[in-house]
């Protein structure tokens, strides 16, 4: 289910191109690598649930984090959340993985991006020496979340997708 799931979101999430559905390269503990193809390129994405999700809601749609690479357009390691509701306007997201903190995104809709490559990077560096990965958001509604992300994993998943992308 949780192969499947991950493959509808992308496709609903993405703008629309002539794609593939989404092939599951493998699963690699708690992280998922994909490929497909966009007309003539290929997208590699990784993409993670989080163990522990928290706040005072009654609904909530999916949650998950997604990291893409896009040869094709010499994009690397785009690191997108999506909570599941709504972000409040102009709300700032924080993720905390270890002792590091980062708040350095942008919010719209029921997604957050960091604000350029530089903080991508560093996410994804940081994601590789973390265990857990918690991210805190608002919703539109002024409810406070609190998703735990397991990071075993991130390594492999990462790997799989630079091999399929030709990312060195």
């Amino acid at each position: 289910m949780k192969k499947i799931l991950f493959g509808l979101i992308l496709v609903w999430s993405l703008p629309c191109f002539s794609m593939d559905a989404p092939k599951l390269i493998g699963d690699y503990n708690d992280w998922s690598a994909y490929t497909f193809k966009e007309g003539n390129s290929v997208v590699c994405y990784m993409a993670s649930t989080p163990k522990k999700d928290e706040g005072s809601y009654t609904k909530r749609g999916d949650i998950y984090v997604i990291v893409t690479h896009r040869p094709k357009d010499k994009s690397f390691d785009v690191v997108n959340f999506v909570a599941g509701y709504t972000f409040k306007p102009n709300s700032k997201i924080v993720v905390k993985i270890g002792k590091e903190s980062f708040d350095s995104f942008f919010t719209e809709d029921d997604k957050a991006w960091t604000i350029n490559d530089a903080s991508d990077k560093a996410l994804v560096k940081a994601m590789f020496r973390g265990e857990r990965m918690i991210v805190e958001g608002t919703s539109n509604r002024g409810t406070k979340t609190k998703d735990t992300y397991s990071l075993k994993g991130f390594a492999r998943a990462y790997k799989a997708i630079n091999a399929k992308c030709g990312k060195k």
